[in-house]
């Protein structure tokens, strides 16, 4: 941390200042300047108390910490990219993955075509919501553990690891009995409780960006997972809100090099909550892969208009087999490789 003390800081106030320093288990090293006293307070903050509590005393000025807070997620903890394995699919590395299914599991037809459909086409992870967040207390809430079950046959069926949401501590355990990867939704971001729960399972987290969240309070949710021993965090960028009405979120794809080079783990974009639209899906890919994004979540239904969650942004199977023909040629001009 640095501490500036205020143009003509008596002694008597200085030392003040440093014997707090000590007594909170910093070392201080004075850099005395024409017009300002700077103190750098060396330490370690992840085991001493803060030093925040010194911006309100009278005789400072500023106090400024130089390590970021999201120490764990940071390239200051970990200068190289970090991949996340699950199961035999590597995400981060130089294979974009695709993550598809549909929004919701509404029946074992509707999952088990899906699920075969977006294997013949390219996807390496299955989707599928078994407990839905809705806006609406009178929409569709999701199958619940019949959907998991039916989530773990399409596994068995076409190998696919699974990815669904986690809305709850209290089926914390069910859910990770099923799924591969523990899906935190925009609207759980920052329920820091549910996020300490999917750590301590082990599993790997992807972890949406809340609707209103600035990339820093994103990064520092994601701390929470590192913070309790998981390190297998993926950040995705699904949208935010603002003042834009013609799209249902929008999509921030300037969120991919930010996040890439304040964190070494990899990002991930949903392209189908992050318009609203099916008809924008193709664009959203296309321009995440040219940014460097290391996966897509894309929604896929068999028959969108008789969905029971958010028809109007799944793709339909054809539809999702022409993308991945489309992004393969791309993602090899940019470096990158996708299966099929």
């Amino acid at each position: 941390m640095i501490i500036v003390l205020k143009p003509g800081t008596s002694s008597r106030d200085e030392k003040a200042v440093l014997t707090e320093i000590r007594r909170l288990g910093y070392k201080p090293h004075v850099m005395r300047g024409v017009a300002h006293v700077v103190i750098g307070a060396i330490g370690d903050e992840r085991v001493n108390p803060p030093l925040d509590t010194l911006r309100a005393w009278a005789q400072v000025e500023s106090v400024t910490p130089v390590q970021k807070r999201h120490k764990l997620v940071s390239r200051q903890a970990h200068p190289a990219n970090s991949t996340i394995r699950v199961g035999n699919v590597e995400i981060g590395g130089s294979e974009v993955v695709v993550m598809a299914g549909p929004c919701s599991v509404e029946s074992e037809k509707q999952l088990m075509v899906t699920a075969e459909a977006v294997a013949r086409a390219g996807a390496k992870i299955l989707r599928g919501g078994a407990f839905k967040p809705r806006t609406s207390p009178y929409e569709f809430q999701g199958l619940g553990e019949k959907g998991l079950k039916l989530l773990s046959k399409a596994k068995k069926r076409t190998g696919l690891p699974i990815i669904t949401e986690l809305l709850s501590e209290d089926h914390v355990d069910l859910v990770a009995e099923h799924a591969d990867i523990l899906q935190i939704g925009a609207r759980n971001a920052q329920n820091f409780q549910l996020l300490i729960a999917a750590a301590r399972t082990g599993k790997a987290i992807l972890l949406k960006r809340g609707l209103s969240m600035k990339v820093d309070e994103w990064l520092l949710a994601g701390e929470y997972v590192l913070a309790n021993g998981n390190r297998n965090v993926l950040f995705c960028e699904r949208g935010i809100r603002t003042f834009e009405t013609y799209t249902r979120n929008t999509l921030d794809l300037g969120a991919i090099p930010i996040v890439k080079q304040e964190s070494h783990l990899p990002v991930v974009i949903d392209p189908s909550q992050g318009g609203g639209r099916a008809d924008l899906v193709a664009s959203f890919c296309k321009g995440a892969v040219a940014m460097g994004a290391d996966a897509l979540l894309i929604e896929v239904h068999p028959n969108p208009k008789e969905a029971l969650s958010d028809g109007a942004q799944q793709l339909d199977l054809g539809g999702f087999a022409r993308l991945m023909d489309e992004l393969r040629p791309l993602a090899k001009a940019v470096g990158r490789s996708m299966a099929g």
